[in-house]
Order: structure tokens, then C-alpha cells, then sequence
């Protein structure tokens, strides 16, 4: 049995190389739907084993303290599309890339 050492390490390079882009363009894209006023506010759910369980007023408060935060948003309104616009392609680049490697794995075998 012999193992091919150099398709070993692009095979780590490229899964390197994606983890890196999928997870630094999904921070970027949420970091600027923040700055666009969009803050993601996940309603609460409840679990049957979970430890603690984020109640309705916590999530009001949430939902109340992402509003005001826009609010004070120091952007002008074009630069708040601009942030959206870069968010939502921040999150299609990430699509794309596990959308390409899904491919890979089905295509390229």
C-alpha cells in the first residue's frame, strides 16, 4: 500500500484555504448587516434539555436594544445600502464556495 503525500497535502491545503474563506466572508457579511442596522435576532427556543432558555422579555430587550442601535448608526443611508449590499455578497460568496466544493465531492470523483 503506498499513500500519495502530495495529493494528501492539496487535499489540506484546499480544505484550509475554504474553512478560511467560508468562515471569514460569513463574519465579514455579518459584521456588516450589523452596520447596515440588520441586526439578526434569533427568537428563543426551547429545548428539552437545554441549561438555560432565553425568555420573551430577554428577547424583547434584544429586539429593543438591535433597534436602537441602528438608530444611533453613525452611516448615512447610502453607506447603510452599501453595507447590505456587501453583507448579502459576503454570504453568496459563501454559498458559492460550499455550493463549488459540493460539486467537487459529487462531480470529481
Amino acid at each position: 500500500m503506498t499513500i500519495d503525500w502530495l495529493a494528501f497535502v492539496q487535499v489540506f491545503v484546499a480544505a484550509m484555504i475554504a474553512a478560511v474563506l467560508v468562515v471569514g466572508f460569513y463574519s465579514l457579511g455579518l459584521r456588516l448587516l450589523v452596520r447596515a442596522g440588520r441586526a439578526p435576532v434569533v427568537a428563543p427556543v426551547e429545548f428539552t434539555d437545554a441549561i438555560t432558555v432565553i425568555t420573551e422579555k430577554e428577547a424583547r430587550r434584544a429586539e429593543k436594544a438591535a433597534a436602537k442601535a441602528a438608530k444611533r448608526s453613525p452611516l448615512t443611508e447610502g453607506q447603510r445600502r452599501v453595507a447590505l449590499v456587501g453583507a448579502y455578497g459576503s454570504f453568496v460568496v459563501c454559498a458559492a464556495a460550499v455550493l463549488g466544493g459540493l460539486l467537487l465531492i459529487l462531480f470529481n470523483h
